[in-house]
């Protein structure tokens, strides 16, 4: 049903452009129909979930990704495609960033006091109600070592029996919080995060990365906080707690700068130049070192 919804849209409109966000439904074999139809159209796919070697889903993201990767014209990652084995063509694929939209990133923490030092929200998968029993994985050591630190006052769902929140519970929690700490499940990859780093970032919070992200290529010190271990995380947060200006301006400038250069705009007019191979001058942000 959803293949014959998606082949009778496309007879209606005739649109140029065919954008798949994690479209699994969708079978090669409508998207080839649609193309034979229309050799002119371009298809692009949206894939935001990590494709690190042993980290969540690997195997399924990697077969989920393969599995429309050919038949795009434009493959659009959150994960630097350089940094994945598995491609033997990389010419078609294009890291961009978690956006931040102005219209969604509505709270200002820079520009005023929380009674929480840091936020992090731990679920079992997206949008999941509940934590899944038994399960747990490599972020709760982290968690618990700053549990365990009695200056840092924290606000951690996801753990010990505190369930996951989502949408505005979400935004209603991190608008307590002076920081967030931008932490992905396997091993830290480059330019891979979640869309938590646009939430954190947009919304005045100071935003903490593992160095090997290498976000560096892209913020300073002045604008987000990069630790190499735990032990470096909790001297850093403690270090930021005491010093509420210093908090404030990191998370001021921080927050300027991602809504400036890593807004939806800029990367849905990324998508369209680089789909249908547009020329432009002036490169993107996250452009300039990948």
């Amino acid at each position: 049903n959803l293949n014959n919804f998606l082949y009778n849209t496309y007879s209606n409109y005739k649109p140029d452009l065919i954008i798949l966000g994690h479209a699994d439904k969708i079978s090669n074999h409508t998207l080839n129909k649609i193309r034979a139809e229309n050799p002119n159209i371009k298809i692009a796919q949206w894939f935001l979930d990590p494709l690190i070697v042993n980290g969540p889903d690997y195997k399924k993201n990697q077969s989920r990704f393969l599995d429309k990767y050919e038949v795009c014209d434009a493959n659009f990652l959150t994960t630097y495609p350089k940094a994945i084995n598995f491609l033997k063509n990389r010419n078609s694929c294009y890291f961009i960033p978690n956006p931040a939209d102005s219209s969604m990133e509505v709270l200002n923490n820079s520009s005023k006091n929380c009674k929480n030092d840091i936020f992090f929200a731990l679920s079992h998968g997206v949008h999941r109600g509940t934590l899944k029993s038994g399960k747990t994985d490599e972020r709760v050591e982290v968690l618990k070592k700053i549990m365990r630190n009695k200056d840092i006052k924290y606000d951690f769902y996801g753990i010990e029996n505190i369930q996951p929140i989502w949408a505005e519970n979400f935004i209603k929690r991190i608008s307590n919080s002076k920081m967030g700490l931008n932490l992905s499940r396997g091993k830290p990859t480059k330019y891979y995060s979640s869309d938590r780093i646009a939430q954190f970032v947009g919304n005045g919070l100071v935003t903490f990365i593992h160095k090997d992200t290498k976000y560096e290529d892209f913020f300073s010190k002045d604008e987000m906080v990069f630790y190499k271990n735990t032990d470096d995380l909790i001297k850093k947060i403690l270090s930021i707690k005491k010093n509420d200006n210093l908090r404030k301006k990191i998370a001021r400038k921080g927050k300027y700068k991602y809504l400036k250069y890593f807004n939806s705009k800029l990367v849905a007019d990324y998508i369209l130049k680089k789909t249908f191979n547009l020329k432009y001058k002036n490169k993107f942000k996250w452009e300039i070192k990948s």
